[in-house]
This record gives C-alpha cells, sequence and structure tokens, in this order.
C-alpha cells in the first residue's frame, strides 16, 4: 500500500497535487511520501514485536536526510556500507548502537571513524577484513564488534545482480571457514565476535529462500553451542521484495509468520535489515514529455528525466509502473518511454499502453523510492534532481536539484595547458 492516489482523475502524493509539486520545483524530480514510509516500518514493528528485533534500515536503499530522520523517529536503526552513509546517520541523530556496517571493501578511514563512533557491529565480509579491524582496533586500544556474515549458498530466485547468498557471489564467507574462524577468536585480541549475519539478495517475493537459508544458520548455531561457542545476535539481513509490476510479495505479518518460529528457537538478539521494502513504493519519480517520435517503425515519448536519474530498468531490465500524473481518455498508444541520454539503453518502459500525450504532460513513473536518487549520476554533464517530502498537506524539497556550478566544483584546468 501507498499513499499515491488519484483524486478527481489527478494523482495526489498524500493531500498534495502532484502537478502542484512540479509546478514549484520543476522537472524531473523524487517525491516522497511520509505516511507511507512510516505505515510500511511500523509493519514490520508490529509483525516482529514478539522478538522486539532492532530494524536497521537499509541506507543504500535511499539516504535521504529527510527520509532517514522520518524512520529514525520511528526508532529505526540503519545498515551502512561507507563513511558516507554513517557521516549522515550521525547527521540525524542516529543512535550509533542501532548502526552496523556492512560492504566487502571497508578502508582503514572507515573503520577507525566507525571504531570512534561506537556501532553496534561491523558486519565482516573476509578474513583479511577481520584481520584489519584486529589490527587497527589495537592500535586504538579499542574491541572491535563484529558479526561474520555467513554465505549460505541459497539461491534466492532474484535477479542475478541482486543475488549475494551464493559462493559465487563476492560476499560473505563460507560455513566451514567460519567455524574455524570461530574456533581460533583467541588470535584476535581485539575483535569480539558477537554475532552472525545472513543476507542472500534483494526483491525476494517469497519466504522459502529465507527459511532455507536461517534453518541452515540454525544448525549452525547448535553445533557452535556443542562446541560452547556462545553468541549474542543473529542478523538476518533484508531483502523483502515489493510489488513493482504482477509480484504477489508476502506482507511483513506473512514473513514474521514464516519464520519467527525459527528465529526464537536461536535465543538470539536479532537484527533486521529491510530497505526496499520501506522505501520503494514510497517514492515516485516525476518526469515531463518533451517530444513524441514516430519513427514508421515505433512510436517513443521523450521525456526530460533519463538512466542518470533512474538507473534499474536499464542496468536490471527492471518494471517500473508508468502513469500520467493527470489521466487522460485519450486514444490509448504503444510507445517506448525513453530519455534524452546518447544510450540506447536509456528507457524506463518498453512497449507501454498509454493515452496520447501531447508536449508537457507529465508522467509517473512509480515504485521509484529505493535505489532511485542514491544510484543516480551526473552522466552527459546532467545535474540531479531534487528530491521532496510530502507530510499532508505539506511539501518541502529536501534535496535541491543541483546547478552547473556544483557540477564543475573541484574542477581546474592544469597550467601547462594553458602555456602557449
Amino acid at each position: 500500500m501507498h499513499d499515491f492516489k488519484f483524486k478527481r482523475q489527478e494523482l495526489y502524493c498524500e493531500d498534495v497535487k502532484v502537478a502542484d509539486v512540479a509546478q514549484a520545483a520543476g522537472t524531473p524530480f523524487y517525491l516522497y511520501s511520509y505516511n507511507t514510509l512510516v505505515d510500511h516500518f511500523t509493519k514490520i514493528q508490529r509483525a516482529f514485536a514478539k522478538i522486539n528485533p532492532t530494524i536497521c534500515f537499509a541506507m543504500k536503499a535511499n539516504d535521504n536526510l529527510a527520509v532517514l530522520k522520518t524512520l529514525a523517529d520511528q526508532g529505526a536503526g540503519f545498515d551502512i556500507v561507507s563513511m558516507g552513509e554513517l557521516r549522515k546517520a550521525l547527521t540525524i541523530k542516529a543512535d550509533p548502537q542501532k548502526i552496523v556496517f556492512a560492504s566487502v571493501g571497508k578502508t582503514e578511514a572507515e573503520i577507525v571513524f566507525a571504531l570512534t563512533t561506537g556501532i553496534l557491529f561491523f558486519n565482516v565480509e573476509s578474513v583479511p577484513e577481520l584481520e584489519e579491524i584486529n589490527r587497527i582496533a589495537q592500535k586504538m586500544g579499542k574491541v572491535a564488534p563484529v558479526a561474520l556474515r555467513i554465505n549460505p549458498d541459497v539461491e534466492a530466485a532474484t535477479h542475478n545482480f541482486i543475488t549475494t547468498g551464493t559462493l559465487k557471489n563476492k560476499f560473505g564467507i563460507d560455513l566451514k571457514s567460519t567455524h574455524q574462524l570461530l574456533k581460533s577468536r583467541k588470535k584476535y585480541p581485539n575483535i569480539l565476535i558477537n554475532g552472525l549475519h545472513i543476507h542472500i539478495g534483494s526483491q525476494i517475493v517469497t519466504s522459502a529462500p529465507f527459511i532455507k537459508a536461517v534453518k541452515k544458520v540454525i544448525g549452525f548455531i547448535a553445533a557452535l553451542r556443542a562446541e560452547g561457542i556462545g553468541l549474542e545476535y543473529l542478523d538476518i539481513g533484508g531483502g523483502l521484495g515489493i510489488i513493482y509490476k504482477d509480484e504477489k510479495p508476502q506482507t511483513a505479518q506473512n514473513f514474521a509468520d514464516a519464520v519467527l518460529p525459527y528465529l526464537e528457537q536461536t535465543g538470539l538478539k536479532i537484527v533486521m535489515e529491510p530497505g526496499r521494502f520501506i522505501v520503494g513504493n514510497a517514492g515516485i519519480f516525476v518526469t515531463k514529455v518533451l517530444y513524441l517520435k514516430d519513427n514508421g517503425f515505433k512510436k517513443f515519448l521523450i521525456v526530460d528525466g533519463g538512466m542518470n536519474d533512474l538507473i534499474r530498468p536499464s542496468l536490471y531490465n527492471a518494471y517500473h509502473e508508468i502513469v500520467p500524473v493527470k489521466k487522460s481518455r485519450g486514444k490509448p498508444v504503444t510507445v517506448d518511454v525513453v530519455g534524452p541520454i546518447c544510450e540506447s539503453g536509456d528507457f524506463f518502459g518498453k512497449e507501454r499502453v498509454l493515452p496520447a500525450l501531447k508536449k508537457g504532460d507529465l508522467l509517473a513513473v512509480m515504485s521509484a523510492g529505493a535505489y532511485g536518487y542514491v544510484m543516480s549520476s551526473n552522466y552527459n554533464v546532467r545535474c540531479r534532481v531534487p528530491e521532496i517530502l510530502v507530510k499532508g498537506k505539506e511539501f518541502a524539497v529536501t534535496k535541491e536539484r543541483e546547478t552547473y556550478e556544483d557540477l564543475m566544483r573541484g574542477e581546474s584546468i592544469p597550467e601547462f595547458l594553458n602555456i602557449s
């Protein structure tokens, strides 16, 4: 469910007409619904209330400060993968003891900063990383809290690019190596290995892969306990899917009903890392029609947004519903919705049936709240678009549209090119 609805033939975000936002901010732009963010987060809270997990929003899905503040105010922690994300979390005064740090390639500067901040734990992806954290913690006179990210070798039945739980991917440590690490913990005097972490992929719409992975982990934990190896946390990652087209994803309650019995068996404190489930359908991308082109073979609707703004269709061949912001009774036409970027892969949708539209009409690309703005770029020297948050009858620009001065800041022409 989300708060983007048609009223009197016009698309609204909560109680704000999307066309009014376009009039005030120009196009293209991202638009987020406060109520949808809160609703989706609290659905997870309620569904898992029995075990009171630490819910760490996966910031890689959407790192807008207003979005983060909205979720932190509801009790969210954060799953981060860089120093930049950690700094953003601290900017909105997130509780460091609700922050977990993933990433297969943490730098020394990032490790130092996270240890100084006092995060809950690092999710460690490899033996060399564990050794590096131990070395840095020793130098700082600290003990680093760590959860080992295990790779359960479970297929997640999702796009290859967002599958992370098999041994052909770069993520995590196999079970045999994890076992050896836990048995030899004394080799790492400045490390406290107090948890395990799994994350098998993204946009997963059934509970079966999760259950398969959790069952493997339960067996592993039982074997460790038999050897006297105890743990405090189990981080089950994220990956809950949403509706983009015709998916029938599990609800938060369905998911909880399926996995809670297994999580309770562990007796461990549970950490969760939902991202897309919370923000995916809480945001849209709004763009304007520039031209209608008919080359005699195909019709194209050319808009002012491009793959640099929303790359998911080009990168994953991902489907996003596209709707006119104002409903039209025009005769339906089959078109490719494309942008201005000099790439054949610059499209938002192909072979879409839309009412006949004209220059200046607005389109909403739905379900764009996750992996939208965060993956945008300045390709073709294009300014990144603004992000706007709606709450009830109010809206505010929470990230300004970039200027060309922003794009060239830090660039310079060396003196040796100015010598004639």
